[in-house]
């Protein structure tokens, strides 16, 4: 017995396995475990041998772990006692420390680790269906295994169709070959490497199903053709054994030999690419819809050859790694009866903090849920769903958060916390009554969500409040949620929460409210917007929520817009609210049509901020305006929209020479900088730019006073009332 094993207790010796308790916290953070050895702890926690296994990836000791028993956060396990997950509604740790209790299930069976189960005769390479099946009858119903590369490739595995796509990028493919070939330079060529876990179960025809380890197993798979096709390239012939790991004979009950490849991908967006690079057989150009998932499966296979051919020197270096990738690097096999139990212990795993993000956690949770008979259209709904979220380039998990807080009574959501919320209710959701009904409605509300960032309405129709939102939105979208709460709302009534929603996310933007406030304001608004039926309600529920919260910002909406220029609004921020004041003026002197109703109009129609009083001033501009502060030049009050070809002549002259030029604009509000148009007596024109202010003359008093008037329109155009407290105009 090693010598240091000497003082920890015969409990401790004897134990296989461990379980932590629901007081377990984080050991690292206080120099107890290393960091990246608490996340391995959690992930064997309640699996026979973990002990073992734990050590093997990431060098975790009985020691370490006696030291967190001392602390009352473990307790160790005889073999007969481990499982591959908790008791029912036992709390386990997450890598972060915190605690969160899963949801109550019934224990998955004992796991019991036996040694590789080798079901294709090494000799010949063909594999061995029957055998396969019998040996899976023979175990218990999780079995666990470390099997080296070569041994996992002796079986062959299918991906389903309702799996995920291949999403690893170069940098991860990268990362990956880098780890192992410096574990394979520092080491003695004899040590083991370990990469992580596959979960499977028995497939068609003698196959695995592979429930959790694509994006890994894939990797391995392509990284195995890129050798082979280095080695070919340089003249030579690959290792005698690579090919029976890329593909074989197998042989059926009635004796049939079939040529197989040992990963198939199902799933349609994988296209034919990956069987391709298994028979050496050139793909790229002519490849006419290549998908996501076609594109980074090629991205692996170059930034493999790439590496191979930038790391080693020769082939006999080459052929070495190869030799210690094959034998020396292994993955934790855990093989269970059926695809339910599989993927039960993929949630299982990946819920300790060692796997997936919530939107794949809440994918395997359906999939769980749902018959095998629905797959095929949860398949379909789900890939739905994705194609729509990472056609607007949105991240799926926002979507997800914003999702999860419109649709029920919750305050405050991190997305990290999205998988365990749905977890703790799914009565709440629905989804285990009904998956697929489930699915629909997230589909639905994710077309509705990337219909209202390109600015349509969740018909897909162009809509001039979101059109103007998403111009004043930028990249943030937090008001996307009470966009989704509000779109079981009738047009009439979802066009007034539009224009509601655009005025104080404005008055937010400009006030620069802490992004944090703003999303506990949406959230909690989200439950009343939901439970709105009429415009009775409607009206009730803005007078409390939204027109009260402008109603409080008053004060600092008027300070802000007092002292807005140009050197504290990004430029496209400045141009929305030049062209909403002066939108404003075309709509109240013509009525709303199509030329007034749309802001595009006034920011993308050919029109360009101009600064009255020049930047760049000369020395006429000098004598005629005097000088003007540069935060002065800058502000609100000296800035005017004015169509491009009027703007190229208008360069760094004098106001005089100015003015009759601004006349030639289309646009109130620049027509009436030197003279107030006069359309008749009391035409809608007339009354419309009734209170415009005109300038003979061009100072800094003049910009103070068009500054002041400004602001009195923007209280108009963004629905604020005048603050009790007056605010000082631009000094």
């Amino acid at each position: 017995m090693p010598k240091h094993d000497q003082s920890l207790p015969q409990s401790v010796l004897d134990a296989a396995g461990y379980v932590l308790l629901p007081e377990a916290k984080n050991s690292s953070r206080d120099g107890t475990l290393r960091a990246a050895r608490w996340p391995v702890i959690c992930k064997y926690s309640g699996v026979d041998g973990g002990i073992e296994l734990a050590k093997r990836e990431a060098g975790v000791t009985k020691r370490h772990l006696h030291q967190l028993e001392r602390n009352g956060y473990l307790r160790f396990m005889p073999p007969v006692q481990a499982s591959i997950s908790p008791a029912s509604k036992q709390a386990v740790p997450t890598p972060n420390g915190h605690v969160s209790a899963e949801r109550s299930a019934d224990p998955v069976a004992p796991v019991k680790t036996a040694p590789p189960m080798l079901t294709t005769n090494s000799t010949t390479g063909k594999w061995n269906p029957d055998m396969h099946s019998a040996a899976a009858n023979s175990v218990q119903t999780v079995q666990s295994q470390d099997v080296s590369i070569a041994q996992v490739l002796q079986a062959f595995y299918v991906v389903p169709t309702y799996q995920r796509e291949y999403v690893w990028e170069p940098e991860q493919v990268e990362q990956l070959l880098s780890d192992i070939l410096l574990e394979h330079n520092s080491s003695d060529h004899v040590s083991e490497y370990f990469i992580g876990s596959i979960v499977v179960c028995p497939g068609e025809g003698g196959t695995l199903e592979l429930i959790d380890g694509q994006q890994r197993l894939t990797t391995i798979y392509v990284a195995l053709c890129a050798i082979r096709d280095h080695v070919l390239a340089a003249g030579q012939q690959p290792p005698g054994a690579l090919h029976a790991q890329l593909s074989a004979t197998s042989t059926d009950v009635n004796g049939l030999d079939s040529f197989r490849h040992r990963l198939e991908l199902q799933y349609p967006d994988s296209g034919d690419v990956l069987s391709k690079l298994a028979i050496s057989e050139p793909v790229g150009t002519e490849l006419r819809q290549k998908t996501r998932s076609m594109d980074n499966i090629l991205g692996a296979y170059k930034t493999v050859r790439r590496f191979l051919a930038q790391e080693f020197s020769d082939l006999e270096s080459v052929r070495r790694f190869y030799g210690y990738f094959t034998n020396r690097v292994k993955l934790i096999r855990i093989e269970t009866q059926d695809v339910a139990r599989a993927l039960k212990v993929f949630e299982t795993i990946n819920d300790r903090g060692v796997g997936l993000d919530s939107m794949d956690l809440l994918k395997n949770l359906l999939f769980m849920r749902a018959s095998r008979a629905q797959f095929d259209e949860l398949k379909g709904l789900w890939k739905g769903l994705q194609d729509t979220i990472y056609g607007i380039g949105e991240k799926p998990l926002r979507f997800l958060r914003y999702y999860v807080i419109s649709s029920y009574d919750i305050d405050e959501l991190r997305e990290d916390q999205i998988y365990g919320w749905m977890s703790k209710n799914e009565e709440v959701c629905g989804y285990s009554r009904d998956p697929l009904g489930f699915a629909r409605n997230l589909l639905a509300a994710a077309k509705a969500y990337t219909n209202f960032i390109r600015g349509c309405d969740q018909h897909g129709e162009a809509h001039p409040g979101l059109k103007s939102l998403q111009y004043l939105g930028g990249r943030l979208r937090m008001h996307l949620i009470l966009l989704l709460a509000g779109r079981h709302l009738p047009d009439k009534l979802f066009v007034r929460v539009v224009r509601e929603i655009e005025d104080l996310f404005f008055c937010f933007l400009i006030t620069r409210e802490h992004t944090r406030t703003i999303d506990n304001h949406l959230a909690k608004w989200a439950k009343g917007l939901r439970k709105v039926d009429s415009e009775a309600t409607l009206e009730d529920f803005l007078a409390t929520s939204l027109v009260k919260q402008r109603e409080a910002m008053a004060v600092r909406f008027d300070e802000e817009m007092s002292r807005l220029s140009a050197d504290v609004v990004a430029k496209y921020r400045l141009m929305y609210v030049l062209a909403k004041l002066s939108q404003q003026l075309e709509l109240d002197a013509y009525g709303e049509t199509e030329g007034t109703r749309w802001l595009d109009r006034f920011t993308s129609g050919g029109y360009e901020i101009e600064h009255i009083y020049p930047r760049s001033p000369t020395a006429s501009v000098h004598d005629e305006s005097g000088v003007a502060s540069p935060e002065i030049v800058e502000s609100l009050g000296n800035l005017v929209l004015v169509e491009k070809s009027i703007n190229a002549s208008l360069g760094n002259r004098p106001y005089s020479e100015k003015r009759p030029v601004y006349q030639q604009s289309q646009l109130l509000l620049t027509r009436s900088l030197s003279e107030r148009p006069r359309v008749g007596q009391n035409t809608r024109i007339d009354v419309a730019v009734a209170g415009l202010p005109s300038f003979k003359h061009w100072s800094q008093e003049e910009m103070r006073r068009r500054h002041a008037y400004l602001v009195e329109l923007a209280r108009r155009v963004w629905s604020v009332p005048e603050p009790k407290i007056r605010t000082a105009a631009v000094a």
